[in-house]
């Protein structure tokens, strides 16, 4: 079972933007982290990431208060720390994106998700006092659940509306099949609901008598 999901249509449309959180939130990149190929770093109080051999770099979350990211010792998860509600919590998701995005996407009926499902998580842990040794011993125990008063995310993840598998051949070959089918799903739509550019209006002349 695959973890990433890609989001189509409206995602690829949207140009990258730039979240900033309080104003005492520093603006600097703090606290970097690398895997084999990415790094992870706090900016504005989100998460971004970047490929390591260079590029743009993407925003992760959104929630304004995350900092101290690390990955796991294979790449494929980045744990941080999370201040909501004025509790210091720990939170684990995908390096790839977690599921609150792709659920938050479908909720607000942006487009289709085209990929494989995400991986199920989306539970959180705080509150937990140190041991004398200074460690600590942690526990997951702040779940989500859905509008409908189900638990919609926690061992289930989100499925895809068009699943595509990322076959190794395929990577391997230089291909991304999610991404490439998802850039189809885009055109198609396009085609289907072209994008209407309004007439400039001619500029307005202050020097008129």
């Amino acid at each position: 079972m695959g973890f990433r999901l890609l989001m189509a249509v409206g995602l690829l449309l949207a140009l990258p933007g730039y979240s900033f959180a309080a104003e005492d939130t520093p603006l600097l990149v703090q606290a970097p982290t690398l895997s084999k190929t990415e790094i992870v770093f706090a900016y504005g109080g989100c998460l971004w990431n970047a490929p390591r051999d260079g590029g743009n770099a993407r925003q992760l979350t959104t929630g304004g208060h995350e900092s101290g990211p690390q990955f796991s010792p294979d790449g494929k998860f980045i744990a941080f720390t999370g201040e909501y509600d004025g509790n210091v919590d720990v939170f684990v998701m995908p390096a790839d994106g977690g599921d609150a995005l792709p659920w938050m996407f479908r909720q607000d009926k942006i487009g289709p998700l085209v990929g494989t499902r995400t991986w199920g998580g989306l539970v959180g842990i705080s509150n937990y006092p140190s041991l004398l040794d200074g460690g600590f011993v942690t526990a997951p125990r702040a779940a989500s659940y859905g509008l409908h008063g189900e638990w919609e995310v926690e061992n289930h993840g989100i499925a895809p509306d068009i699943e595509v598998e990322n076959e190794p051949a395929s990577i391997a070959a230089g291909h991304d099949p999610q991404l490439e089918r998802a850039v189809q799903v885009t055109l198609e739509a396009l085609k289907k609901n072209p994008v209407v550019i309004p007439e400039h209006p001619p500029y307005p002349n202050y020097h008129q008598n």
